[in-house]
């Protein structure tokens, strides 16, 4: 018997003794928590959860941790409150569920589940968001855009029980209130993930190491940072010098640089490479700033400028095991393209360079800016040479006016002035880039047209009547004629109406709109405004009032040759809209670049055309002479023809004119008078207009446009010659992604509410005032 109790003895204090050692040796183990925030949950086929996007940091702990350390730790990295935080982790091997940890046991629980291993993920969820099983705690605006995207249901793993009770290696483990819930997770940066950051290990190596400017220093020393995974803090940080300690409390690791005496080098002066914090076992990827993912994808962007910000954070993330919002690639991308294409401010103070960079290259052409009192950018015109000897040699005279709002930097429109050439494409005569389209800016831009084009042609302009565009083209090109278009007016007339008649009515009186500007004739613009008389005399009165003389056939007086609105340039403003993000004169070269391509291409493509008239022009032409086959033509005296066929109609070939009014209005024979032409024995190419001929359509392409070099990076000499300071405009791009302007759309009734009950037109059945 006392043998056995000596036995019972001895194995209590071998128990003793190995908890002891267990306990050793837990106090001593060290684990690395991943915490990273401002992502969105995914659940994956098989049920588990994965995670894209967020911020990340690594925070060391062990098995005396507190959990009130790593609160505060964790709220001082993500910037949020402790007390409104919930902490919660994956199990090894089930990332179906989540364990809350709500006190100290539940921490020092963690870190002993953990077993060999020397990280884990932890999950940060705000508790006033966790009713929607979703935290989002990034403070980038895009973040709030994935709140109802991003909610995971819970679905319970098929081996656990719904009791959410569980024993794992000897532990017990609870879930408070069958929480399992979607939020966001820190994630283990694998091998294969850290080898991309491996290459940074040695961009710092040591003291008398010299880069070119304390940005370069800087950046090298992120790069170091994530190698060697610790976290650093500044202790001086200004333009003489750099002063860096590790974060950790107590760790020796320091550095120190600054400039070179007589020289603009940066060189590390001192530096303690060696860290007591086991900051080295922390793993890459905790730390990325948008400045570090800018440095890291320029190159790919220069490569590929249409770089999407969810390919960048998917590449970022394959590569260096980094994980990104949307938000945080998409601003990475704008700071890699500054520092490709240079400062959006300092392009405006490029102005005056660029300005004479085009007239020296490019002579004969235009280009012109002005500033306001304060040096800020007001306006900048430009007309390249080959476009005004084109416009003038081979064009129509006939000019579309229309305004392009830009969604760069500093906001900004685009005023464009665009012709068209023999064969109806889009001639470019020239632009300018305001701070707003207000009644002065169209002023000074058409009083700089004017000194572009030649004043020996009458000019019509398609342009809108509002914004001081009547009264600025008849006092600048006063013998000209002013087509307002037609989209405009049409809009107008939808806006003045819009309460006052439902959907159906004011699209009937939209489209006798329309048939009233085409209708060739007096009679058929009289049975149009009539239609629209039956609908609403007050909508007829309008029409009247509204000048047809300035938009319909019957009575204007000018050539359009069938076009009618101004927004026809609209494959130049899909250029601009390639261009818009671009600096002001780099964006302007852009232009200078499609322009000039454009120019080479349709000269290219003019040389192969064997017809007199243009191919488009050659078609319509082929389709009026079918046509003409089957009327008949009565000889009368002189150059009047009578033509029968469904109407009878007279044409006077002396006077290129037809009762039909095709001839005018197109500046190509109409069938008509092709049926008069055959019949006498006369070619209809030579009473076509000359502006649609092969021979014009070259003329037009003539001239080509020339590079302008050293616009992205002008030599400073250069800049000090010109003498003027230009500032941006004080206007900024507004919060929130920019809105992309739609494509023009031929039905601009938009439909409006109506009630049920007492038909009115703005309100339904629940908020009529009748009930």
């Amino acid at each position: 018997m006392k043998v056995a109790e000596k036995v019972e003895e001895i194995n209590d204090a071998i128990i003793s003794l190995s908890l002891s050692a267990f306990g050793a040796a837990m106090a001593a183990k060290k684990i690395i928590a991943i915490c990273q925030s401002g992502g969105e949950f995914v659940t994956d086929i098989d049920g588990s959860l994965s995670y894209n996007g967020g911020d990340a940091y690594a925070i060391d702990i062990d098995h005396q941790t507190l959990l009130s350390d790593f609160k505060s730790e964790v709220a001082e990295l993500f910037n949020c409150s402790a007390d409104i935080m919930s902490i919660k982790y994956f199990l090894p091997g089930n990332r179906r569920t989540l364990i809350t940890i709500s006190k100290d046991k539940d921490l020092q629980r963690m870190v002993n589940f953990l077993g060999d291993s020397s990280t884990v993920d932890v999950f940060l969820l705000l508790k006033d968001v966790a009713a929607c099983n979703v935290s989002n705690i990034s403070a980038s605006r895009s973040s709030r855009t994935t709140v109802s995207e991003a909610v995971i249901p819970f679905e319970a793993p098929i081996d656990v029980a719904v009791d959410m009770t569980h024993t794992v290696g000897g532990f017990d483990m609870d879930f408070p209130n069958g929480d399992a819930i979607s939020c966001i997770p820190i994630r283990v940066i694998d091998d294969k993930q850290r080898k991309a950051a491996q290459q940074w290990e040695n961009t710092i190596t040591g003291v008398d190491q010299r880069f070119n400017s304390f940005t370069e220093f800087r950046e090298a020393l992120h790069k170091y940072s994530i190698a060697h995974g610790f976290a650093y803090r500044y202790k001086k940080n200004d333009s003489h010098r750099v002063s860096v300690k590790c974060k950790t409390q107590g760790c020796p690791w320091r550095i120190y640089a600054s400039r070179l005496s007589t020289t603009q080098l940066i060189c590390i002066k001192k530096m303690n490479p060696n860290h007591t914090c086991e900051g080295a076992a922390v793993k890459a990827g905790y730390r990325a700033t948008r400045g570090w993912v800018g440095s890291i994808i320029k190159e790919k962007l220069k490569v590929s400028p249409n770089y999407k910000p969810k390919d960048i954070a998917e590449d970022i993330k394959r590569e260096y095991g980094i994980q990104l919002n949307y938000s945080q690639a998409w601003r990475a991308k704008e700071i890699a393209r500054e520092q490709l294409q240079g400062s959006y401010k300092e392009a405006y103070n490029q102005l005056p360079f660029f300005c004479e960079k085009i007239k020296e290259t490019n002579p004969g052409s235009i280009a012109t800016f002005s500033t306001k009192d304060d040096s800020s950018f007001h306006r900048l015109f430009v007309s390249f040479h080959a476009s005004i000897s084109g416009f003038d040699q081979g064009c129509r005279p006939l000019i579309f006016l229309d305004s392009i709002p830009l969604n760069s930097k500093y906001q900004g429109t685009l005023l464009a002035a665009t012709a068209a050439d023999a064969d109806d494409g889009i001639f470019p005569l020239a632009f300018a880039v305001v701070d707003a389209e207000t009644e002065d800016n169209w002023l000074w831009f058409l009083l700089e047209l004017k000194s572009a084009v030649s004043a020996s042609r009458q000019i019509t302009f398609v342009a809108d009547f509002q914004n001081g565009l009547k009264k600025s083209l008849a006092e600048i090109f006063d013998k000209c004629y002013h087509s307002y278009c037609l989209r405009h007016l049409a809009e107008k007339l939808n806006k003045d109406l819009k309460g006052q008649f439902s959907h159906e009515a004011r699209r009937f009186m939209v489209n006798d709109l329309y048939a009233a500007a085409y209708a060739p004739r007096l009679e058929g613009f009289q049975r149009s405004v009539e239609n629209i008389k039956g609908i609403s005399p007050e909508a007829y009165n309008w029409v009247l009032q509204s000048e047809p003389e300035h938009w319909a056939n019957a009575f204007f007086g000018g050539a359009r040759y069938d076009h009618m609105t101004s927004n026809f340039g609209q494959q130049f403003y899909n250029w601009i809209s390639e261009a818009h993000e671009l600096p002001i004169t780099q964006m302007v070269d852009a232009l200078r670049g499609k322009m000039m391509e454009a120019i080479y291409t349709r000269r290219v493509e003019s040389n192969q055309w064997t017809t007199k008239l243009t191919p488009s022009k050659e078609e319509k032409l082929e389709k009026e002479m079918t046509t003409a086959r089957s009327l008949k033509v009565l000889l009368s005296h002189g150059s009047t023809f009578e033509v029968r066929g469904e109407s009878v109609d007279v044409v006077d070939i002396d006077h290129w004119d037809c009762s039909c009014k095709g001839w005018q209005l197109t500046g190509l024979p109409c069938c008509h008078a092709v049926a008069v032409f055959e019949c006498i024995g006369r070619s209809p190419y030579d009473y076509c207009s000359r502006c649609f001929t092969t021979e014009s359509y070259r003329l037009s392409y003539a001239e080509s446009i020339q590079p302008v070099p050293n616009v992205d990076r002008p030599v400073q000499g250069e800049l000090t010659e010109a003498g003027v300071i230009v500032t941006p405009p004080p206007a900024k791009r507004p919060p929130g992604r920019p809105k992309m302007k739609q494509a023009e759309s031929t039905d601009i009734i938009k439909r409006q509410l109506q009630c049920s009950k007492c038909k009115g037109l703005g309100h339904n059945k629940k908020t009529c005032k009748e009930s």
